[in-house]
Parts: C-alpha cells; sequence; structure tokens
C-alpha cells in the first residue's frame, strides 16, 4: 500500500505519457490511465497502471474515474502534436487540445481535483527574437499546434486564478530517446521527429533523411534544435507533481530542455556514430516557420524543482531511440 494519492494521466498510451506513467509507477504513484488509442497502443500501458478506454471529453465517465480512484491530480498529456497536420486541419487541433482540455479542467474543478499538469510546448513561442527563450518572452504562436496549446496554458491561469487549483505547464522542447530500459519509446508510424527519422533511417526503413534547410544563421547552416531525452521529461512531471502538492497556492509555466542546441547535421552525425553507419541525406529547402535556432533557458526549472537532467548526452539519446526501435521491428 502506499499513502500517495492516485494520479489520472491522459492519453498514457501515448510517447509522453507511457514513459511519465513508468515514472509515476517506479515512485509508487497509484496511477489510472485514460485513452481513446486513437493514436496511443494499449500495449504501452504497463501492467501496474488501471487503464480505462475513454475521451477526456467525457464528462461522466472522467468524473466517476475521479470519484472512484479518489483522483487528486492530473497529468493532461492527450491531444494532437503534428505541427503540419494542425495547419491543414486547424479545427481538429482546437477540438482535440483546446475544447477537450477545457471540458478536462471543468469535469476536474467540479470533482475538487487540486492539481493539474499540463504537456505544453516551445510552439507557443512561434519564432523567438533570441534564444535561449526564457518564459517571460512573449508568447505569439504560428500554427494552430502552438495556439492551441498555449489556449489551454491561459484556461488553466484562469481557472486558478478562480478556483482552488494550481497548476504546471511544462513547455517542451524537442523530445527524444525512449527508456532506457527498453519498456517504452517513440512508437507512431510516419513521426516526423528527427531522431525517430533518422534512426528509422539507420536501420532501414527509409532511404534517406530530409535535411530542410542549409542556409540558417547558425555554425552549419542547419536549424539548431533543444533535444531532452523523454526520460527526462517524465522525471520533471513527478517534481512539478510534488511541488504542486507542497505548496497549493503555486502554480508555474516552465521550459523543459537543456539549454544546449544542436544542429540537424549535428544530430545525423551522432546516429552515424552510434549506428556505425553513413545516413544518406536529401538537402531541400527550408520550411515556412521554422527559426534558425531555438533553445531553451532551463534556469527557471532548475531554480523551482529539484529537477536535474540524468540523460543530458545526445548520442545516449539516439543510442535509446535506436535500441526502441529495433524492438519495434522485431515486435513487428
Amino acid at each position: 500500500m502506499t499513502d500517495k494519492p492516485a494520479i489520472l494521466v491522459t492519453g498514457g498510451a501515448g510517447y509522453i505519457g507511457s514513459h511519465a506513467v513508468l515514472a509515476l509507477l517506479d515512485a509508487g504513484w497509484p496511477v489510472v490511465v485514460i485513452d481513446n488509442l486513437v493514436t496511443g497502443f494499449r500495449w504501452a500501458v504497463p501492467d501496474g497502471a488501471t487503464f480505462v478506454e475513454g475521451d477526456i471529453a467525457d464528462v461522466e465517465l472522467v468524473g466517476s474515474i475521479i470519484t472512484d480512484h479518489s483522483i487528486r491530480a492530473i497529468m493532461h498529456f492527450a491531444g494532437s502534436v503534428v505541427v503540419p497536420e494542425s495547419v491543414e486541419n486547424p479545427l481538429k487541433y482546437y477540438d482535440n487540445n483546446t475544447a477537450r482540455s477545457r471540458s478536462l479542467i471543468e469535469t476536474a474543478v467540479a470533482q475538487g481535483v487540486p492539481h493539474f499538469i499540463f504537456s505544453s510546448t516551445a510552439a507557443t513561442y512561434g519564432i523567438p527574437e533570441t534564444s535561449p527563450v526564457t518564459e517571460s518572452m512573449p508568447t505569439d504562436p504560428i500554427n494552430p499546434y502552438g495556439r492551441s496549446k498555449l489556449m489551454t496554458e491561459w484556461m488553466l491561469r484562469d481557472t486558478a486564478a478562480a478556483h482552488p487549483v494550481n497548476y504546471c505547464a511544462l513547455r517542451y522542447f524537442n523530445v527524444a530517446g525512449a527508456d532506457p530500459e527498453g519498456r517504452s519509446g517513440q512508437s507512431t508510424v510516419g513521426a516526423t521527429h528527427l531522431i525517430k527519422v533518422a534512426v528509422e533511417a539507420a536501420l532501414g526503413k527509409r532511404d534517406a533523411v530530409a535535411v530542410f534547410g542549409t542556409d540558417y544563421d547558425t555554425p552549419d547552416g542547419t536549424g539548431v534544435r533543444d533535444y531532452i531525452h523523454v526520460t527526462d521529461l517524465a522525471a520533471a512531471h513527478l517534481d512539478a507533481l510534488e511541488k504542486l502538492i507542497a505548496e497549493p497556492g503555486n502554480s508555474h509555466i516552465l521550459n523543459c530542455g537543456y539549454g544546449t542546441g544542436f544542429s540537424v547535421l549535428d544530430v545525423l552525425d551522432s546516429v552515424d556514430r552510434v549506428a556505425g553507419v553513413t545516413i544518406e541525406r536529401s538537402l531541400e529547402p527550408r520550411r515556412a516557420g521554422d527559426p534558425d535556432a531555438l533553445i531553451a533557458d532551463n534556469s527557471a526549472i532548475l531554480a523551482t524543482l529539484p529537477w536535474r537532467p540524468r540523460h543530458a548526452d545526445l548520442d545516449g539519446i539516439v543510442a535509446d531511440a535506436l535500441a526502441w526501435e529495433k524492438k519495434l521491428g522485431e515486435r513487428g
């Protein structure tokens, strides 16, 4: 038995959510997962968690979960995350990421759940004028994905001002890697994340990796990003949870990154090293809206939480991603 309260994890069958579930279970928290399995995988939810297939906007279902399991905090990962798709189908994103989050927040308030941790994104900044990016910089998203997430941050801010709720919105930079123990990883077919794409290419699942733009104002001309290991990101959610419980009057918005940038070519060179192959690079024109560099200023999270990166090594991130990709191939 544990004296820790139960946590509801939305989207816990997805990439980042499943790693948060593993971290919670490893630390002795009772966990209930709700996921509609549209993009998640039932097998990604470990046996130690209670699983409910359903929608976060189903007020009766979510309400009964909160009551039946005495839920005291929600970690909210459920949503859609593909930026180009958000441009092509904005209403899907305002439904999945904004409207359904509003319903979830309303249910949480009605049921008296006092703590809420939200999976936000660096896309809320848009194209920042300078990098590294601090939380106090203007939020000016350039696509519906970023706007749909920022709207949820606004709803949480306003809800916390009106009700006995506190929240932490964690703004992720580029999440990559997989559980070092091989229990979960990024499993989505057709993923667009660079490290995922690159390890697929290293294993022969793709012919080449597209490099979008070689004329950026960066050392090698390719875009620079801050890559964070998914296990470190999951650990940040646990530290945020404990912070919210310990200080119920305070809410936080925190960047999740390492404060270090790697270019596209840096990443591909790392995959070459780790996999012992040479990936074919396909040089393409830059995509609209891609900033030269997007790096987190992580001083706020380091000052606010006890969180410290444990996997901040690019080759290590790639090695874990590669190991998981091989395992996916064996799974068929």
